[in-house]
């Protein structure tokens, strides 16, 4: 996680959807954009960049 608590807990209410890449609000049970009803959380860690 990263330094500050309040931005942690923020981006911990956003869904993802798994269509469109979408950013939908906590507790969605379909995209905003394509209603496609495959959601997932945003990831809490920062993944690193694959060595070429």
């Amino acid at each position: 996680m990263g330094k500050f608590a309040v931005a942690d807990a923020k981006i911990s209410e956003i869904w993802i959807c798994r269509k469109c890449k979408a950013r939908n609000p906590r507790g969605a049970k379909r995209c905003r954009k394509c209603y496609y009803t495959h959601l997932r959380p945003k990831r809490k860690e920062i993944r690193a960049k694959k060595a070429v």
